[in-house]
């Protein structure tokens, strides 16, 4: 019994015409008003007249190459009486196809005169044909170039940036890199001061001469290497005079190979001892 109530309730609920607030509707209330443009055909999902001419031809199974013109110009006349009084613009456009299959409707149903009746005449259904059959192919050949993977849509390029510059560009030694090395040389310094307090006399010629022997066998030298922190600080304030001293006249060379890297000293030139000194460059350390 209660499976008949089920099957029955089920046979109402497939019976009726809606639902309303989630009740079933079997009958349309007697003062239902549906506006006029509350059902609307759009044609815009066509691409143009050779589309919808060949969804119909597609839709009732005719042979493209033997259209009956009759019911095509018929059911194609119904889409366009639609859209005359909707949209001018492209009820234009369809009303010029219409124009043709009329024409070729009337030159199909018209006797032909026994002169044109020897001759071969073209059948007018064959430019319309070439038309769509071309058509059909372009559709087609653009419906599998849109299953192809697309950059944008299905998959994105990676972009890298990379320098091409086949020469690498050296920085310039500053003399904020020359004061931050000689910042953390001080630094290491006083970690080995002492509280011994003497007088000595340096010489910035004796430190010059001395630097440049330290050059003399190598081709360079870190700058850190040159200073002696277990001498003093006075030792290593003459040493750094001395060095700029030997850079200011071109005898040795700062170079450092990029940004934070090691600083290194070079000579310019290799000779003994004291004669790499210019006589300026003494002038200068003696005053």
């Amino acid at each position: 019994m209660r499976e008949n109530t089920i099957a029955h309730a089920e046979q109402a609920q497939a019976s009726a015409l809606a639902r309303l607030y989630g009740e079933p509707l079997f009958e349309l209330p007697a003062d239902l008003y549906i506006p006029p443009d509350a059902l609307e055909i759009f044609l815009e999902a066509f691409e143009g007249p050779l589309d919808l001419l060949l969804y119909l031809i597609r839709k009732q199974n005719f042979n493209i190459l033997d259209i009956p013109m009759v019911p095509l110009t018929q059911q194609y006349m119904g889409y366009v009486q639609e859209i005359r009084s909707r949209n001018l613009e492209l009820a234009a456009e369809y009303l010029l196809m219409a124009a043709m299959l009329i024409e070729i409707k009337s030159r199909m149903l018209l006797p032909r005169p026994p002169a044109a009746q020897e001759a071969e005449e073209e059948d007018p259904r064959a430019q319309l044909v070439r038309r769509l059959l071309e058509y059909e192919k372009t559709k087609m050949a653009a419906r599998q170039l849109d299953m192809l993977p697309q950059d944008g849509r299905d998959f994105w390029t990676p972009q890298a940036f990379f320098d091409l510059q086949l020469e690498p560009e050296l920085p310039s030694v500053s003399p904020d890199d020359l004061r931050r090395a000689w910042l953390a040389i001080v630094k290491r310094s006083q970690l080995m001061a002492h509280h011994t307090i003497t007088r000595e006399k340096l010489s910035v010629r004796e430190y010059m001469s001395q630097v440049l022997r330290d050059l003399k066998d190598r081709p360079y030298a870190p700058f850190e290497a040159l200073f002696r922190p277990e001498l003093g600080l006075p030792v290593l304030v003459v040493t750094f005079i001395a060095m700029l001293e030997l850079a200011k006249e071109t005898l040795i060379e700062i170079t450092q190979a990029e940004a934070f890297a090691p600083i290194y000293v070079m000579a310019c030139r290799q000779s003994d001892g004291e004669s790499e000194v210019s006589p300026a460059a003494m002038a200068t350390a003696q005053a």
